[in-house]
């Protein structure tokens, strides 16, 4: 055996071609069993791409940096759940592109945070963070509620996103499709024809931002927050999951 080992050090080109089989082999061992597998993400009822107002609101998140500071992965531990929730399901993230996992936290995730504060909180975090958080180190974005949102574009970012497989839809057979994915009222909201309206309609029948007559940046940023983590129903996973720990 010890011959044998030194016969494959001592020779370059037998230890490459031994190199190269080994490698082959283990990738071989790792790519072929997904071609048997239809779907790699699970199917999770209530998920949903975003809304035209909710796109414009994860491009303003991106645009300011949100991501550097903020991950939205929760993690399968205890520690994670205790204080954020159900851990994150790969489905909830099959929309994103790119999605916001990331693994640096100068803050809290917030894979969950949709619900759990009211828009003023919200507005008034981002105006000045310290009002209500003291500890915090965020910084101001007071200009978040000064900029009218630029919203002319959002039937075109639509049409990206399609490009790289999120269901929005430009056709009538798109549409119907989406009707029975999502039902009629998200299918609405994913019609790409309707996209600005849909903006519109949703920044000042919610009124996000607190400013009626208004649609600013805020209301968008807003609009996409306090979607995150609410699309799943987290009650029909927390029992069978949460009572491994108890």
């Amino acid at each position: 055996m010890t011959m044998r080992h030194e016969q494959v050090e001592t020779n370059s080109a037998l230890m490459l071609l031994l190199i190269l089989a080994v490698i082959s082999v283990g990738g071989l061992v790792e790519i072929v069993p997904l071609f048997s597998i239809n779907e790699t993400i699970e199917k999770v009822e209530g998920v949903r791409p975003n809304t035209p107002l909710e796109i414009r609101g994860r491009d303003i998140y991106i645009r300011e940096g949100c991501y550097l500071c903020h991950s939205q992965m929760i993690r399968p531990f205890r520690d994670e759940w205790l204080r954020y929730g159900h851990y994150s399901l790969a489905a909830e993230s099959q929309y994103d592109h790119p999605f916001q996992w990331g693994s640096k936290r100068t803050g809290p995730d917030l894979a969950r945070v949709g619900g759990k504060y009211s828009n003023q909180w919200h507005v008034q975090h981002m105006k000045a963070p310290r009002s209500v958080v003291p500890q915090s180190i965020m910084p101001n974005y007071p200009w978040l509620l000064t900029n009218d949102l630029d919203y002319s574009d959002v039937a075109d970012r639509m049409r990206a996103l399609r490009v790289t497989g999120v269901p929005y839809s430009l056709t009538q057979q798109e549409y119907d499709a989406n009707v029975k994915r999502f039902g009629p009222t998200v299918a609405d909201q994913l019609d790409i024809s309707k996209a600005e309206d849909n903006l519109l309609k949703e920044a000042r029948d919610k009124n996000f931002d607190g400013i009626p007559g208004r649609v600013t940046e805020m209301d968008a940023l807003v609009a996409y927050l306090q979607s995150l983590g609410t699309m799943v129903d987290f009650t029909k996973y927390d029992e069978g999951y949460f009572a491994t720990f108890r």
